[in-house]
This record gives structure tokens, C-alpha cells and sequence, in this order.
């Protein structure tokens, strides 16, 4: 089998390769720059853009850990073309997300569009649903590296953030075992933490106490656009989510120990995997 990873350098794809590499899998990474990629050495990297599929080296290609173009207004055409272009192709892993489960408008529709194309192209196909990255937790890293402190709306509601090493492992496993066609995976952490609780659980893992700071939607809206760098409406759309969960609790999934065998990880550990990200140059964390 040989594995083809999509997005390669991305939150996700980076730990797909990660894992692959300790597997000691065949595989190619996809990036558009692999000079600048800087992916562990060995790694076959090869160059190439998922808007122009045609010219994608897929020869050869049996699996696919594959995401959806979002920029496009076609993801669901590029897809198809990335499909039929892959004459050797048996299985794909396709990175989708819970907002196709929740069925969320304006957020879930292109994600579907893939996945009904992925299913009709007679593939073994696999659908993981992550709900939201941990990563995303990093729009607070600002704050919390300067000041101690996050500063959020809706301090009291829950998420269950997902860890990007998790999407990985899970992502891995459905690529090289059988037994995971024609499912589709919905992925959470371990934990539903309140915002006011998801700071503490980053304190505990810096080994310093992060304060919260509760702000109005508008504060918060205007702390994305003018700090994190968020358009309008993409920081609305994150809003949104924290706005719907104060008055919906997302569901926590098994899905992920059903899968790997054993519970997630915590948001704890992944501040202390991102501890560089979250603490100033002068500051020793734990």
C-alpha cells in the first residue's frame, strides 16, 4: 500500500505524518512547497495543489488521507477530479467535521458534498468528524503568554476540544487497518470543560495559573478581528458555536477510544505540547 498524505504540513496532516513515520508506512507527503515544508527526513515530499488535481502525482496511490479544498467554491467537483485521477485508488480517510453530524447551516454543507462524492466513487471510504481543534485555542495565546489570562465570551460554556495528535492517530489507524469502511467517526476530547474551566485546564498544563476574563460577544468579536486577525465573518461563525453550546452542550464522543483503545488527550497535555506557543522566551513553564 502506498499512502498518500494530503495537507501534509497542516494541524492534522503534520501528526498524520508523525505517525505514519513511527508505523514505518510507505507514504508521500503533499504540500505546495516542499522546501519549506520541513518534514521529518526520509520523508518522500512531493509538490503539489488539491485546486489542480489533474496534475497531482497519484500514480501508484492505494490510500488517501484527504481534505476538502476550502477555499473553493467547488470542493465537491475537485474531489471528484482528485478521484478520478487516482486510477489505483482503494481507501480515503477523508478529514470532514461534526458540523455534517449537527448539520449546522452554513458550515456543514460543503463538508457533505465531499463525502457523498468519497461514497460514490466506490472507494473504501472513512469520515472523521472532529468537533473543535484544540488548536483553535491557540487565538488565546496572546493574552495568555503576556498577561496570565483569557479573555473569552460566554465564560460557563462547555466544549469538547479535540486534539490534533487524536484526529491523527485515528486518521492513521483507518488508512493501514481494516475494519473502519463506511464509517463515519465523530471525534471530541475526553473532557467538556466550561471556557472558564478550559483556561485552568491550560494553566494546569503551563504549571502557571491562567485567569479568565469574561467579555461580551461584542468585545469578543472585535478581540478576533483586531488581534487574532479573523474576517467578520469568520469570527462570527467562531462565535456562533460558543453562543449555540452555552445553550447546547456539544455531546463528548467514544469514538475515539473505540477506535485507538484508550481515552484522548486532555487539553491539559496539549498546552503542554504547545507550552513554546503559550509562554513568553523568558518564562520557564512547570
Amino acid at each position: 500500500m502506498t499512502i498518500l498524505v494530503t495537507g501534509a504540513t497542516g494541524n492534522v496532516g503534520r501528526r498524520v505524518v508523525d505517525r505514519l513515520v513511527t508505523e514505518g508506512a510507505a507514504f508521500r507527503a503533499l504540500t505546495r512547497n516542499p522546501d519549506k515544508a520541513g518534514l521529518p527526513a526520509g520523508v518522500e515530499t512531493v509538490k503539489g495543489d488539491l485546486t489542480r488535481p489533474a496534475e497531482l502525482p497519484l500514480a501508484g496511490v492505494t490510500a488517501v488521507f484527504l481534505l476538502a479544498v476550502l477555499e473553493s467554491d467547488d470542493a465537491a467537483g475537485l474531489a471528484r477530479e482528485f478521484l478520478a485521477s487516482a486510477p489505483d485508488l482503494r481507501r480515503v480517510v477523508f478529514l470532514s467535521s461534526d458540523a455534517v453530524t449537527a448539520r449546522r447551516p452554513g458550515s456543514y454543507e460543503l463538508h457533505l458534498s465531499v463525502e457523498q462524492v468519497i461514497e460514490a466513487a466506490g472507494v473504501e471510504w472513512t469520515h472523521l468528524r472532529p468537533g473543535e481543534f484544540m488548536a483553535n485555542k491557540l487565538m488565546w495565546a496572546g493574552s495568555i503568554r503576556e498577561q496570565d489570562v483569557v479573555r473569552w465570551a460566554y465564560p460557563d460554556a462547555p466544549g469538547a476540544p479535540v486534539h490534533e495528535a487524536d484526529i491523527a492517530e485515528v486518521a492513521v489507524r483507518a488508512l493501514l487497518d481494516d475494519g473502519h469502511a463506511g464509517r463515519a467517526y465523530s471525534l471530541t476530547g475526553p473532557d467538556l470543560l466550561t471556557h472558564r474551566q478550559q483556561a485552568a485546564a491550560i494553566g494546569e498544563g503551563l504549571g502557571r495559573p491562567i485567569a479568565f476574563e469574561p467579555l461580551t460577544y461584542g468585545q469578543a468579536r472585535a478581540s478576533l478581528i483586531r488581534d487574532v486577525g479573523l474576517p467578520w465573518d469568520v469570527a462570527e461563525y467562531v462565535l456562533g458555536y460558543a453562543a449555540q453550546h452555552n445553550e447546547e452542550p456539544p455531546p463528548v464522543s467514544p469514538d475515539f477510544e473505540r477506535v485507538v483503545g484508550r481515552r484522548g488527550r486532555t487539553l491539559a497535555e496539549w498546552a503542554r505540547d504547545h507550552a513554546a506557543e503559550l509562554s513568553t522566551v523568558n518564562r520557564t513553564a512547570g
